[in-house]
């Protein structure tokens, strides 16, 4: 996941004195984050450092990262005319990005680079609410209250996040994220009008990009078949699902990613062998699987852990390549 270099000692110096805002701004230090758990574990694929309200920022939205709480806006959305301060975006408004994706590309040769954003309903939390919410009760009374607002809002939000991709997409990432970390607060019928039309939006604004699309949510469990609707080429699914039953749900003409519990890491290695090897013989039922965590790296994980989670999977990967 893109939050790997958490639990580095090299991500956590050059972060000491500099706030995650501004470092997503610096493309130097974008550059060098990104690549540092390249260079630790021998991943495929490199994730941008970014932050999912980097392009909300970019949009005009006065907010600040806060360490320890997350994202929060200073004056949160609440009317019409808040929604339109919201600002479309252009490759100008978020150049830092472009440089940053066009060096990391020169810098990773052959490793793919993998860009991403948040989708609408997660960032319209995150500004309904003006920070992270357990309940996202603000969000869903303006959800039920206001479904016309609702829908400007998303849209708006939407726009900006299609924007946000298409400038990674143009500097030369690989393939693209969308994610949804929020959007397994809702059911299926709620999710379904309130969020699927703008999700479907930006996946679907991609389809000529000739880039690979993944889409991930936490606890979508009951979401799966309804996100493998939206447009992606490749669902993410949290360790609450086994990657067979996630096939199942979704569709056998999806790829699945994921999913091994963040949590097993911190567990003794004969555990988390047994994991990975699970995982991976469950991700045979899709026509493809990333293998992943099933959300972000703790950032108390002992990095040589993931170190040797990598270099199982792909000696088990070839092993079974060799065998046809």
């Amino acid at each position: 996941m893109r939050q790997a270099g958490r639990s580095l000692p090299e991500y956590r110096e050059i972060r000491a004195s500099v706030p995650m805002l501004e470092s997503c701004r610096r493309p130097e230090l974008v550059t060098e984050i990104t690549l540092q758990p390249v260079r630790r574990h021998g991943v495929d694929a490199a994730i941008l450092f970014s932050d999912i309200v980097v392009p909300v920022a970019a949009a005009g939205i006065d907010l600040d990262i806060v360490p320890g709480t997350g994202p929060v806006v200073a004056e949160p959305i609440r009317t019409a005319a808040d929604v339109e301060r919201i600002r479309r975006i252009t490759r100008d408004d978020v150049s830092y990005v472009d440089e940053a994706v066009r060096q990391l590309v020169v810098e990773l040769g052959d490793t793919p680079l993998i860009g991403f954003a948040g989708a609408p309903f997660t960032l319209a939390s995150y500004l309904v609410e003006g920070g992270p919410s357990r309940t996202h009760a603000k969000t869903k009374a303006l959800m039920y209250g206001d479904p016309e607002l609702w829908h400007a809002l998303c849209a708006r939000l939407a726009e900006v996040t299609l924007a946000f991709l298409r400038v990674q997409i143009e500097a030369g990432v690989s393939a693209v994220q969308l994610f949804d970390s929020w959007a397994g607060a809702l059911s299926e019928a709620d999710y379904r009008r309130f969020v699927l039309p703008h999700s479907t939006t930006v996946l679907s604004g991609l389809v000529n990009s000739e880039v690979p699309r993944i889409h991930f949510g936490v606890g979508t469990a009951e979401l799966l078949g309804a996100m493998g609707e939206a447009g992606a080429d490749v669902v993410g699914v949290d360790w609450r699902t086994p990657l067979d039953v996630a096939t199942g749900r979704i569709g056998a003409d999806k790829a699945v990613q994921g999913n091994l519990d963040p949590c097993v890491l911190l567990a003794p290695w004969p555990v988390v062998e047994a994991e990975v090897r699970r995982i991976l013989e469950q991700g045979r039922a899709a026509p493809g699987h990333v293998f992943n965590l099933g959300h972000g790296v703790l950032p108390e994980t002992d990095p040589e852990v993931l170190t040797r989670v990598v270099a199982l999977v792909h000696e088990l990967s070839s092993r079974r390549a060799d065998q046809g």
